[in-house]
């Protein structure tokens, strides 16, 4: 591939990066055998795969018990809808997955982080199972964001609480301070879809 055609390729634009994982995973497997660890992550990347493409996003990747899905990566670009959408699928995972037995018999709980920001997007990158779709300090904010969640919430940050404020209804959470970052993480804990109000006719 020539240098040209990948500067063609590749975009840049605002996406929106939901990372989830399930609360308590790593004690969880240790007392499984291997086969049905592995039919409780199948049963689980099941559930959030199929949410997340019917909310409009992609699955970018798994690794172990976390999925990182991307929204707002369509040429067509980016917008607040497109946000909305995003913290909508975290909440309807959590929704979906309260009270089921995953595998038939390990109930979970899972935590959400999700931020919005500038990234490179390579779409090609999504035909070898999504890996490196998306470039940017997002994709470790979204992360992070997910590792510091209380224990089955939807948390978002400020970029995604601004874009959104219309079409999801918020509580404000403490900032936190996480490694690597020189500033206290702005955090947002996401309640339940809202309509938009309506336009004023004059």
């Amino acid at each position: 591939m020539t240098t040209i055609t990948t500067a063609v390729q590749e975009r840049r634009q605002n996406v929106t990066v939901l990372f989830i994982d399930i609360v308590g995973f790593t004690a969880l497997v240790d007392r499984l055998d291997c086969a049905e660890v592995r039919a409780l992550q199948r049963d689980y990347f099941s559930v959030v795969s199929e949410v997340v493409h019917e909310c409009g996003g992609i699955v970018e990747k798994y690794v172990g018990d976390a999925v990182m899905a991307v929204f707002g990566a369509a040429e067509d670009g980016f917008g607040p809808e497109a946000a909305a959408s995003a913290v909508r699928a975290g909440l309807s995972v959590q929704e979906t997955l309260r009270g089921r037995l995953l595998a038939g018999r390990f109930p979970v709980r899972t935590r959400v982080g999700l931020a919005t920001g500038e990234v490179i997007v390579d779409p090609m990158a999504a035909f070898d199972g999504g890996y490196g779709m998306i470039s940017g300090s997002v994709v470790s904010t979204a992360a992070r964001l997910q590792a510091y969640a209380p224990h089955g919430t939807v948390v978002v940050c400020s970029a995604t609480r601004e874009v959104t404020d219309e079409l999801i209804a918020y509580q404000e959470l403490p900032p936190v301070s996480v490694p690597g970052k020189s500033y206290p993480l702005d955090l947002w804990r996401a309640l339940q879809p809202q309509a938009a109000p309506l336009a004023v006719v004059s």
